[in-house]
């Protein structure tokens, strides 16, 4: 049996798979993928799956199109104490390095929670920090609303009056529009395309871990906000504001709706899928989420790669 149809096998019987990691997920934004599966005993330990490409004869590994996370995944046995967990992700991230195929260049994002800075550093990776948001969601519902910022808590209370907020699939390809007309604004490009937007959508909607949640106000749409979940997690995965729209009360609505969705379904946490940028960061900070670090990895060792990186 190949890697591939073990990890197949594996995802139908592991709930704690997460979300970007799921074969079908996979699927869905990797043409050709396959994985590193690595065991503790007869248990499996950790997985790394990824997508191998090949660009002008170079060979890369690198994070998939709205795929915010896609590293390797360590599972902790129940039994193991506290005060050895960071040895075993230590040993067991060691262990699907070796399993890994040789790339020549690697661009990839941790999840948060993997911190072996030295174990990567050691085979050759440039490694980076950035950062998300991921809100707890344990607490009573009243409790989680009562870290918004009191600025959030009064928008989403007026929203309340005059925002509805429904479950909208149609919508699509207007949140690809939304999007699309605020990063042109901004002089940025998209980073993917109306059909991979629709393909990972049309996946998740088939394996029920998916809302596309639409704010309107006097029947028109003003901000559409794109939510995912696994097991375990809900994320924030796109959302925009319709352009021609001046209301900013409906994206924080559209969040917290989002946010109070999640924990009606007893995940654990909603990850706002951070950004580096100052102004996104600071929309995101007022939700009264946890910062969270999380890793990512570069390696390039391929000159014509490095010369198209300097034309870009």
């Amino acid at each position: 049996m190949s890697n591939k149809e073990q990890y197949r096998e594996f995802c139908a019987v592991e709930p704690a798979v997460p979300l970007f990691l799921k074969d079908w997920w996979l699927d869905a934004v990797c043409k050709d993928w396959d994985a590193a599966i690595v065991k503790n005993g007869d248990k499996v330990s950790g997985i790394w799956p990824y997508c191998m490409e090949n660009r002008i004869n170079v060979s890369i590994i690198r994070d998939q199109v709205l795929t915010p996370y896609m590293g390797p995944f360590v599972f902790y046995p129940n039994d193991l104490k506290h005060s050895k967990r960071d040895n075993f992700q230590h040993e067991t991230i060691a262990a699907l390095l070796d399993e890994m195929p040789e790339a020549k260049v690697w661009h990839l994002s941790a999840f948060p929670g993997l911190k072996q800075v030295g174990l990567f550093t050691t085979h050759k990776f440039d490694v980076q920090v950035r950062q998300t948001f991921i809100m707890p969601l344990s607490d009573k519902i009243e409790d989680i609303f009562s870290r918004l910022h009191e600025d959030y808590r009064r928008n989403v209370r007026k929203a309340e009056k005059e925002i509805t907020i429904a479950n909208e699939p149609e919508m699509l390809q207007q949140l690809w529009g939304y999007q699309k007309a605020t990063l042109d604004k901004k002089d940025v490009r998209m980073h993917f395309t109306q059909p991979q937007l629709q393909a990972v959508f049309d996946a998740c909607n088939e394996h029920g871990c998916t809302a596309l949640w639409v704010a309107r106000k006097e029947g028109e749409a003003e901000a559409i906000l794109w939510q995912v979940w696994d097991d375990v997690q809900a994320y924030y995965l796109v959302g925009s504001k319709n352009p021609l729209s001046n209301d900013n009360r409906a994206m924080t609505a559209l969040i917290w709706h989002a946010i109070a969705h999640a924990a009606s379904l007893g995940k654990t946490g909603f990850d706002f899928e951070g950004s580096m940028d100052q102004g996104v960061e600071k929309f995101f900070r007022n939700f009264g989420g946890k910062r969270q670090l999380y890793l990512v990895l570069r390696k390039n060792d391929s000159m014509l790669w490095k010369l198209k990186e300097r034309l870009r």
